[in-house]
């Protein structure tokens, strides 16, 4: 299970607990700790102190991040981290920070990492006083900024927990003054009994991510236990989590707030992040929301994290800088489906925003329900139950099964009840929270229900529940019968035209405690499902693709959000005008597989791409062949190294990458849209000239001739590879970056990829493709890299790597014993003998003993049956031999 979710941050107490013994309290941080220079490729320095706060009985281990001039003042960000982690989960986004000119402190709460003490779920008394005791520490830090004595500008931010722990920081110390909670909850007691149902699995899960009952305070255990056995919470366990939330202290958030809240997750929901933003609303600070297309369930969150931090750091700047020119966004933002990939089938993201928070009820739409009185049972013992999401499943959640068409979730017959709408006369955006109003009857005792609405296709043969959300109501009085508004999950999910809606009660769900005595159930409709649909809300005008989507315009937008920004990044190498003309050169590059690991993922990788040249990047899976690609679209970081194309030095966001194309792993389209209309609104998306975009020379580059007319969706696997590659060569870029162009082509489709790349480098420019189909790089390529665990094994023109006099074809007139070529393989001056169809593959290892001349007769000794030598021929024979045949 993760609970540690996008990048987490931090809060800190105010009442008299800050009071006790401040001085005594806070440990000298740096001194008591080590110093660390942390290397930065795009900034300044950045230097970590790790130390240990003392708090009542409790160790603390911290993390503090500078960088620049230590005498100039700043302001101070915390950052927590989510349940189960620890200050090591944010230390990137905490060196970013500090490099953009923040005192960054970072910790491992109470009971995680290193820090020692008992797990409080953010008791008032512990982890709250304790952010409080690090505020102490910052007033007297000299590099940061201080409103007044003793008072630093500060700001937290965190997700889940931490996201929990700047709420109430917030709240009960004055000196925050600004926050950026995330993903995180208003009143833990709601999120884990919600309307009186025990979310038991969820529940569970932070028991043994917390490592065992007896790592949390003893009532939190005790607390546990007690509903765990009873399967439904009893008010002292309501009041014993309401204290330690930020509802509790809601009145006196009133500091400007980034939130963020994710639309697939079933742990903290989307009324969760509603609750903080009406509070802190009405208390008269600035609020800005954002539903991410992630959460503890999930989804898409990686994807959504680098921008969501960039909202972070402009909201800090903004309101701890002061830099009135820092654009923080809109006032909400939702993250919205856009599509399916074409290719993959994974979902494509776009934002849709507003000049206002709309809330879960903004303009409701009604929608007729039919379906009689229905009777339906509670099982003995709720079992077995319906299932709509298995918490804590990462990327394997199925909630982004969900969110992309897909139902995986479970109604037992006889376990619940569905009233069905007819068709959609159009299409309809659900934003928000359904409602409708039932009458329920228990034959015994409490009902407990469980209400979802799923989108239906035509033909009832599917039906999706949206981000897998159900909304559990226990109905207490229910033997009697009794009337109740039903608050279904809010979500964010279009429903197209001729879809019906089905209002789904069930008596059970995998993730909640339903009672265990039998009972039967009797529910009908009192009202027609209130749908609210926030019709204010802008959509961009096309789908924010897969990363490839945007590359050949990356540089330049980029560039242009880290200007609007104001976020100050230090000057990039200068250019190198003696490699102006040269489309790529990359000088020992090398990639670890984490910074603390001696394992490269590629390692002191230098090799040279000339205009004209079309490169093949061979290697076997893990050689290091996608890393060193995505380092070269400036995706990701070299540790060691450097890029450089047409001389100029590759970082994320290099104005140098408007110059590269790249079509890697597939590129997402409108099915309904034509090809020519989907290579348009591409290219309008990246917001440059119209006439730059070469459309016609791409087109005819690629050969689509009449099929460009039609909808995609009426294209094969071959003509949208060819679309693709289209898309990518759009601004005709100098440098055409192709990964595994052909897969899924059959053989004429692959001829055609194979002239469509040597037009393209016959202008002048320059094609590197990553491919497996050995024969096919031999074709189409001049130039070949192979790579092997991560290093360069040769690079060259073809001609040469497969013709080279370093590697032989011995043939032979019998077969030969295994441990005899193990012999052949152990001469002076042979590095390697492989089995071929022919015979044997010797590559010679370049010493004066490997040479033709020299193995013959040391072949001929060991009774070799040679019958004829010469240089090999074949691609496939020579990478086997250079990579000693681990392929």
């Amino acid at each position: 299970m993760d609970l540690r979710l996008p990048r987490p941050r931090l809060p800190g107490p105010r009442g008299p607990r800050r009071l006790l013994a401040a001085a005594a309290a806070v440990v000298v941080l740096a001194g008591a700790g080590t110093w660390t220079a942390v290397a930065s490729d795009d900034g300044p320095t950045v230097h970590r102190a790790d130390g240990t706060l003392d708090a009542d009985g409790a160790k603390i281990d911290t993390s503090y991040f500078t960088a620049g001039d230590p005498a100039t003042k700043r302001p101070a960000i915390l950052i927590g981290h989510g349940f189960g982690g620890s200050k090591s989960d944010v230390r990137e986004q905490a060196e970013e920070l500090a490099g953009d000119g923040y005192a960054v402190l970072t910790w491992s709460a109470r009971g995680f990492g290193r820090s020692t003490g008992k797990i409080g779920l953010n008791d008032p008394e512990a982890e709250v006083a304790d952010v409080s005791r690090l505020i102490d520490w910052l007033a007297k830090r000299p590099e940061v900024r201080l409103d007044k004595a003793g008072d630093p500008r500060v700001g937290v931010t965190g997700a889940s927990y931490g996201g929990a722990v700047s709420l109430l920081a917030a709240g009960h110390d004055r000196r925050v003054d600004a926050i950026a909670p995330q993903i995180t909850y208003w009143n833990l007691a709601d999120a884990l009994f919600p309307d009186g149902v025990f979310k038991k699995l969820w529940t569970g899960s932070f028991i043994n991510t917390g490592g065992g009952c007896d790592k949390f305070e003893k009532q939190l255990c005790a607390m546990y236990n007690r509903v765990a056995v009873a399967g439904k919470p009893d008010a002292k366990a309501r009041d014993l989590l309401a204290a330690r939330s930020p509802a509790a202290v809601g009145d006196r958030i009133k500091v400007p707030t980034y939130l963020v809240q994710g639309q697939t997750d079933s742990l903290f929901p989307l009324d969760q992040g509603d609750a903080i933003a009406r509070a802190v609303r009405a208390n008269g600070a600035p609020v800005k929301v954002d539903w991410i297309a992630g959460g503890h369930d999930a989804g898409e969150r990686e994807n959504e994290r680098g921008r969501v931090e960039r909202r972070v750091g402009t909201w800090f700047d903004r309101y701890l800088k002061g830099d009135k020119g820092a654009d923080t966004g809109p006032a909400f933002r939702v993250t919205r489906t856009g599509g399916i990939d074409s290719t993959d089938g994974a979902a494509q993201l776009r934002g849709a925003s507003g000049d206002t928070y709309p809330g879960l009820d903004s303009d409701p739409r009604a929608v007729p329900l039919a379906g009689r009185e229905q009777t339906f049972d509670n099982p003995a013992g709720a079992s077995p139950p319906a299932v709509s999401t298995l918490p804590g499943l990462g990327g394997r959640g199925l909630s982004r099964l969900s969110s992309l068409g897909v139902g995986v979730s479970l109604d037992l017959p006889g376990q619940h009840a569905a009233f069905t709408s007819k068709p959609l006369a159009q299409d309809l955006r659900i934003t928000g929270s359904p409602k409708v109003r039932a009458h329920v009857k228990s034959s015994h005792g409490d009902a407990v229900l469980f209400a979802k609405v799923y989108d239906v296709s035509p033909d009832g043969k599917q039906q999706v529940l949206p981000s897998q959300l159900v909304a559990p109501v226990r109905v207490e009085g229910a033997q009697r019968g009794k009337d109740v508004e039903l608050r279904l999950p809010a979500v964010d999910h279009e429903v197209r035209k001729g879809h019906k809606l089905r209002l789904v009660l069930a008596s059970t769900d995998l993730g909640y405690a339903s009672p265990v005595e039998p009972a039967t159930y009797t529910a009908s409709l009192k009202s027609d499902l209130s749908v609210p649909t926030a019709p204010g809300l802008k959509t961009a005008a096309a789908p924010l693709p897969a990363w490839v989507w945007w590359l050949p315009a990356a540089g330049a937008l980029i560039a242009l959000g880290l200007l609007l920004t104001g976020r100050r990044r230090t000057t990039a190498p200068a250019p190198d005008p003696a490699l102006a003309e040269v489309p790529l050169q990359i000088t020992d590059l090398s990639k670890r597989y984490a910074r603390s690991s001696d394992r490269y993922a590629v390692r002191d990788v230098s090799f040279r791409v000339e205009r004209g040249q079309v490169l093949g990047l061979l290697g076997p899976n893990g050689a290091g062949k996608t890393t060193t690609l995505r380092m070269l679209m400036g995706l990701i970081r070299p540790d060691a190294g450097e890029i450089r194309v047409f001389g100029q030095a590759i970082r994320p966001g290099a104005p140098v990458l408007s110059r590269v194309g790249a079509f890697v792993e597939g590129a997402g389209f409108l099915p309904h849209l034509s090809g020519r209309e989907n290579l348009e609104l591409y290219w309008k998306a990246t917001g440059r000239p119209a006439e730059d975009a070469h459309l016609a020379e791409a087109l005819e580059i690629a050969g689509l001739g009449d099929a460009l007319a039609r909808a995609v969706r009426t294209y094969s696997q071959g003509m949208r590879q060819r679309l693709a590659i289209a898309q990518a060569m759009l601004g005709l870029p100098d440098l055409l970056i192709l990964d595994e162009p052909t897969n899924g082509l059959d053989p004429p489709q692959i001829r055609e990829m194979r002239e469509v790349m040597i037009r393209y480098a016959r202008g002048g420019r320059t094609v590197i493709v990553s491919s497996h189909l050995l024969a096919e790089i031999e074709q189409s390529c001049t130039h070949l890299v192979v790579m092997d665990r991560g290093r360069l094994v040769q690079a060259g023109p073809v001609a040469e790597i497969v013709g080279s006099g370093d590697t032989l074809l011995v043939g032979l007139a019998a077969p030969v014993p295994d441990p005899l070529v193990d012999k052949v393989a152990a001469l002076p001056g042979v590095a390697s003998a492989v089995r071929a169809d022919d015979g044997l593959l010797i590559r010679l290892d370049g010493t004066p003993a490997g040479s033709a001349a020299l193995l013959l007769p040391e072949l001929v000794r060991l009774d070799v049956p040679v019958e004829s030598m010469g240089p090999h021929r074949r691609l496939e024979e020579a990478f086997l031999t250079l990579i000693g045949g681990t392929a």
